[in-house]
């Protein structure tokens, strides 16, 4: 105590200790800090959640499809959803393989079909689709806004209602009951075609430009300047394509009727409506759905990252 202090009759003044934060030195705990970090947890989990949950949707069928295929007749009638075949056995497939002479299957043959139409249509259809798609995008020409809408109108005329005239006018032409009259129909595609506009659209004008004061013309711009540019979008409508027409049936059912053209598709139904119609045969329908499931999916793993990448950019570009 000084004397100042004694003197006046005052205590002395206490020197106040600083509390952390007060002024700035220690560490600040923001409001609802702990709240927000737990919030945003949960929400995380609960989308994991879903995103699982649509993963065994998904999947789930596929994997028991593959399951079912190596059971025998009686486990898959006893056990239809068990994801482990017991016993397993590969006798529906040897069957369906064409190994088991007791019930004829030409699998070598629908599969030679399905290969030869679906590459041809997924080559045509890049090839016109690009074409088409970037006269549209870049070419000025009468009847361009209409030919705009055509392709957009016939996006919303249901296929079945086309089955009749498809099938007058390939009998009218002469190629009914052939591989032309399966193929030709099958090239033109209005998703593609909107695809691959969109896709040119997003290239810059300046490198047509430059090509074109280089002495390119119209076309040699389009192949060698703007179309490997766009290579995602053209990965994209293949996929699309060669799903879409390895999967087709309706096409093909009104387009041939000789068993020489069948394809896999094609002859697995009608062999589901005659030979399988009536029996339990559950493992061999599942191996030959399998069969016809895997090419779209090996394709699709294959090409899959540049798949990502075309809907990424676009999405980006928008």
């Amino acid at each position: 105590m000084t004397r100042e202090a004694i003197r006046g009759g005052r205590p002395p003044a206490r020197t106040a200790a600083p509390v952390s934060g007060a002024t700035g030195t220690g560490p600040r705990r923001r409001p609802g800090g702990g709240r927000r970090g737990g919030g945003r947890l949960g929400v995380r989990a609960v989308g994991y959640g879903v995103l699982a949950l649509g993963t065994v949707l998904y999947l789930g069928p596929f994997l028991i499809q593959i399951a079912g295929s190596f059971k025998t007749d009686p486990g898959a009638a006893q056990d239809p959803l068990g994801l482990i075949p017991d016993p397993a056995t590969l006798q529906a497939w040897r069957k369906a393989f064409g190994l088991d002479t007791v019930l004829e299957m030409p699998i070598g043959r629908w599969l030679g079909n399905s290969v030869l139409v679906t590459v041809s249509i997924t080559l045509g259809r890049l090839l016109i689709d690009s074409l088409i798609g970037y006269a549209l995008a870049r070419l000025r020409f009468t009847g361009r806004s209409l030919i705009n809408a055509l392709v957009i109108a016939v996006m919303a005329v249901p296929g079945v209602v086309l089955l009749i005239p498809k099938f007058l006018v390939l009998k009218q032409l002469g190629i009914f009951d052939s591989y032309a009259g399966m193929i030709l129909p099958l090239l033109f595609d209005a998703v593609g075609i909107l695809l691959m506009k969109t896709a040119f659209e997003q290239v810059p004008r300046e490198l047509e430009e430059a090509a074109r004061i280089d002495g390119a013309g119209v076309f040699t711009t389009y192949w060698r300047v703007v179309l490997p540019l766009v290579r995602p979008a053209l990965i994209t409508v293949g996929i699309l394509s060669f799903q879409g027409s390895w999967n087709e049936f309706t096409h093909f059912l009104i387009a041939t009727s000789d068993p020489a053209y069948e394809t896999l598709n094609l002859g697995l139904a009608r062999l589901a409506a005659g030979p399988l119609g009536g029996s339990q045969q559950f493992p061999l329908k599942l191996a030959l759905a399998t069969l016809s499931t895997l090419p779209v999916l090996i394709v699709y793993i294959v090409f899959q990252r540049h798949f990502i990448r075309s809907q990424m950019s676009a999405g980006g570009k928008e």
